[in-house]
């Protein structure tokens, strides 16, 4: 006989899961990964506020002490934002039952948390970005892709970060056989900035119209995600040429230090961040809380449609 699972459900999503009220997933890389403070915190919270004021509850979600936790209290986010950052591991698909095994702590990636809001039975979960094909590196492609092609929860998010090859991106997802929504776009957005000019595969324009296409993947068995594309707040969003001159510079001295793996996208998002005296970092944390907002929409309606 198969054990069910080790998660550990905050009594409030436990509550609306068996309930069938609408769940967000939340990741939590951002806290120790993809934001310095007190941004990551902050931005933590606010995303929780966003979820719960469109109707729906939060599930923050990471690994304590080896217990894969779906809906962190504050005190669990404040804690894990504290410690540094070679204390925390990066949880993807390979690292989960490594730091189950070991008791470790663990922030999960959008592939991580995918897998976790999967196993819980929540099927929206909002991010910033998602990762993707690396550019001058088409070997190098995220996790987060492969994953889409297989979990069947829908990702509410920015696109994928601009930092990356965006077409080979799509090119990707098409393989996995993962449909790309633009809600109130025909393109997908370009993380800092609205649209990166490449078409998405239908658009919507309301959260219940996404709703429907994900509710229609779930009567089809489909086992595979789905990714609802939401263009940065137009009031916070970059002008794509000094972005993308950013991101050049980032890459090419990421490069010239030889980082690689899983050092590459923070060590972007930082440099990117110092190259735009923190206006990057200002438009990431705007979508992080709009999408959530949105994803909060979306579950919210297809709650509603059983």
């Amino acid at each position: 006989m198969i054990a069910p699972p080790p998660l550990t459900l905050a009594p409030e999503v436990a509550a609306a899961l068996r309930d069938g009220r609408a769940v967000v997933a939340l990741e939590s890389t951002l806290i120790t990964h993809g934001l310095p403070q007190p941004w990551n915190v902050e931005t933590a919270l606010a995303m929780e506020a966003a979820v719960r004021e469109s109707g729906a509850v939060p599930a923050t979600i990471a690994v304590l002490g080896g217990k894969i936790t779906v809906g962190l209290t504050r005190a669990e986010i404040e804690r894990l934002a504290s410690l540094p950052v070679g204390r925390v591991r990066k949880c993807s698909r390979r690292d989960l039952p490594i730091a189950v095994a070991r008791g470790e702590d663990g922030a999960t990636t959008v592939a991580g948390t995918m897998i976790v809001a999967h196993l819980a039975g929540i099927r929206v979960f909002a991010t910033g970005g998602i990762g993707g094909v690396h550019r001058g590196a088409q070997f190098d492609v995220s996790a987060d892709l492969l994953e889409l092609g297989r979990t069947p929860v829908a990702v509410v998010c920015s696109g994928a970060k601009s930092i990356l090859d965006l077409p080979l991106t799509l090119e990707v997802l098409e393989t996995q056989g993962v449909p790309v929504i633009g809600l109130g776009t025909d393109t997908l957005p370009a993380f800092y900035a609205r649209s990166s000019g490449l078409p998405v595969d239908v658009r919507v324009d309301s959260t219940a119209e996404a709703a429907k296409i994900i509710a229609a993947a779930v009567r089809l068995h489909a086992q595979h995600g789905l990714l609802v594309t939401v263009p940065v707040p137009a009031k916070d969003a970059l002008p794509t040429a000094s972005m993308e001159d950013a991101i050049r510079r980032a890459t090419t001295e990421a490069a010239e230090k030889d980082i690689h793996g899983k050092a590459v996208t923070p060590f972007l998002l930082t440099r990117v961040a110092e190259l735009t005296d923190g206006a990057s970092r200002r438009a990431n944390i705007a979508l992080l809380v709009n999408n959530a907002r949105r994803a909060g929409e979306i579950a919210v309606a297809l709650a509603a449609l059983g």
